[in-house]
This record gives C-alpha cells, structure tokens and sequence, in this order.
C-alpha cells in the first residue's frame, strides 16, 4: 500500500539482480506516458522561440540526456526510484510568455530559474516545507492527479473498442493469473492490436541521431522578471511539490533536497542545449513505483533506473524516437497508462481516507486535485495540497459538541 510501502532500503545487490522484465515495462511505460502527453507543447515553446527542426531536436537531446541522467544517477545513489521529467506547465508558459525574446534571452532566463531552484535544494529551503505535508493528503493528491488517466482508460472505449476491451480483458486476465506480468501483457496485446488493424503509423520512422545545438545565453530583465521567476515558480509548485509527495505516499523517504539540487544543476548545465527545467515527475514516477513495477518495493528503483536509459535513447535519437512513440494509438497509450494505474489509485485512496481525523482534509485534496482547477498558471495538484492543509487546519479545531 502507497503509505508504507519502500520504507526499506534494497541491500546493495547488482542492479543486474535486482532487474525484472515488469521493471523494464514499467520504464517504457513511464517514457511512452511522459512524452505522448506532453512532446507537443515542448515542441510549441521551442517553435515560439524560432527554433527550427535543429534546435528541436537539440531541445529532445537536452531534456533526454538530462531525464534519463539524473533518473538513472539519483536511483542508483539511493537505491529508489527517483523518476525526473521536462516541466510540462513550465512548456506552456513559455508558449505564452516568450513573445519578444530572443533564444538567447530565454536561454539566460532558463538559467536563472535553475539557479533558484538550485539555491532551493541546496540550502534545504524546500525539503523543511515539503516535509509537514501529512501523509493522507500526499496520498489524496497522489489518486486525484492518477484518477484522470485511470477514466481516460475507459473513455477511450468510444473510440476504439475492440482494442481498448482486449487490453482490459488480458489485463483481468493477467491480473488473476500473472500479477507481476499483466502490464507487459496488455502492452503486447495493444500493439499486436493495433499492427492488426493497421494503427501503427511506422512511415515517418527514420533512424536519425540528434545534433546539440548550443545557444550562448545573455541576460535582460524583461526575461528574468517575465520567464525565469515564473518558469521557477510554477516548476517548483505544479511539478516538484507533486514530485515529493507521490514519493512521500509510497513510502520512500529519498532525501529531498539533493534532488532538488541535481535537477537544477542539470537544467544549468544543459539549458544552453534547450533544456529548459527539470525537476521530479509526479503522474509518471507513479508507475515506476507501483507493485506493477516489481512486487518487492526495494527493487523498484531499476524501474526508474530503466526509465532512464529509455530517455537517453530518447535523447541521443531525438525526432526519431519522437516519431516512434508517436506512431502508437493515442487510445493505446490511454488504456495502457490507465490500466497500469488502476492499484495505485485504489492505493491512494487507501491510504488517505484511513485516518478518520483527516480524511475530510483528505477529500477535500483529492477532489481539488482530479478538478483539474488551474489558477495562476499553477496547476491543481498544488492548490488540491493547499485545500487539504486549510480544510485540516480548520476542522482540526472544530468546537467539542455537548453531550446530549
């Protein structure tokens, strides 16, 4: 269950032994969820800046190596599953806000917002917040963020049933008879599917290694005021507030703040590439440690570790694993998030209504969370914490009714 599962550390074993066939799905599932759902407005922000098909692609070979370096570095020094991602509001603010800058403006700007969030892991800032974050609540907002992609699943029937039936029926199927390999199987089955009804749009494909293009950056005002203090902000609350708690909800108690540190330090390093912010994954990290990753909680982190190798492929190829990924269904990849959730959420919702003293609170953080609510540019995982913390504060101190 997410609140007391991975409290306990792997011994230090090869990675090699400690690596399973559900581990290396489980990774291919975090990189195919990650980037189908949100390459696109990635390749917006780079286009809104002028970049061409060379500096996209050297923005996919920035964010790739820097994902998949620090997932598989961060997982392996602490033996758990520590899952980075590309900011997906911090993309779509940049779609809005860079209007007017030059590359090399946002490419200052971009170093600046890694510099605070540097600032903030190093000197602990954010670790001392994050950590009065009650366990409930991070397990509330942990279901509301996943709840979306769980229906999705199951919406995704309108369009196509055949496929989307036969990967819940094997995954029923697997579930009784295989539980460790029901995900690798309904993955199988989804492509075999889709190859049968001719859905895998494989033409595009083309074997092609992504050139870095680097960018010297220069610094104004107008950029740091206008898209690295927001680009900072929004990354921190939307992305590595929701990081920290779904690991929180899970069990593991991976130090914080050197996470938060490396990322910033790789954003740094690799923002005159394109990398614009790197911070935790949340709905993504998610799958790397539910037991569909493995069954024991301390091997998990070789989901993570094989996330990681996936990105640095993705990296290193660029437009080529872009348009791989791309030539699956969008309801396959619907379905197979959706499905290989499902015992996270139930876990989730476990864990947070179980404290009848904070399940209120609990509720009130799982429905802000699944609304969707965004305000401010901020999205709704961070102010679903916000409602829960004010709804725990408040009825935490509710009158002492008189006997009757």
């Amino acid at each position: 269950m997410p609140a007391t599962e991975g409290a306990v550390a792997a011994p230090r074993r090869s990675v090699f032994a400690d690596l399973s066939l559900s581990a290396i799905i489980a990774g291919f599932v975090t990189v195919l969820v990650g980037f189908t759902s949100s390459a696109v407005i990635v390749f917006q922000a780079a286009q809104a800046l002028g970049a061409g098909p060379r500096e996209i692609g050297s923005w996919m070979w920035a964010l790739g190596l820097g994902m998949g370096l620090t997932c598989i570095g961060l997982s392996l020094r602490y033996r758990r599953p520590v899952v980075t991602a590309w900011s997906t509001p911090g993309a779509a603010l940049l779609v809005t806000s860079v209007a007017g800058l030059s590359m090399s403006d946002a490419v200052g700007a971009f170093m600046v917002s890694a510099a605070l969030i540097v600032l903030c892991g190093a000197t602990g800032w954010f670790e001392r917040v994050i950590s009065r974050i009650p366990v409930p609540l991070a397990s509330a907002m942990l279901a509301g963020v996943l709840v979306r992609f769980g229906m999705d699943a199951f919406t995704a029937m309108h369009a196509q049933f055949v496929l989307v039936f036969a990967m819940f029926a094997v995954y029923l199927v697997g579930r009784r008879f295989w539980p460790r390999h029901a995900v690798p199987g309904v993955l199988a089955l989804g492509v075999a599917v889709a190859a049968l009804q001719g859905q895998l749009h494989l033409a595009d494909v083309r074997l092609e290694l992504a050139q870095p293009a680097f960018v010297m950056p220069t610094f104004s005002w107008a950029a740091v005021i206008g898209v690295a203090i927001p680009l900072f902000a929004v990354t921190m609350a939307s992305q590595n507030v929701p990081g920290v708690a779904v690991m929180r909800a899970f069990g593991y108690d991976t130090p914080v703040s050197p996470l938060i540190t490396w990322t910033g330090l790789a954003t740094l390093l690799l923002a005159p590439f394109g990398a614009y912010a790197l911070n935790l994954a949340a709905i993504t990290a998610a799958i790397c440690m539910g037991r569909e990753a493995h069954e024991d909680s301390a091997h998990r982190y070789t989901a993570a570790v094989s996330a990681g190798a996936f990105y640095v492929v993705l990296g290193l190829f660029g437009a080529t694993i872009g348009a791989l990924l791309a030539a699956f269904p969008k309801e396959l990849v619907l379905a197979l998030a959706g499905l290989a959730l499902i015992n996270t959420i139930g876990g989730g919702l476990a864990a947070a209504t179980r404290d009848e003293s904070q399940r209120e609170a609990a509720l009130v953080t799982f429905l802000i969370t699944a609304s969707g609510t965004s305000l401010f540019g901020i999205g709704s995982a961070f102010w679903g914490l916000v409602g829960g913390v004010l709804a725990l504060l408040v009825l935490s101190r509710r009158p002492v009714q008189p006997a009757k």
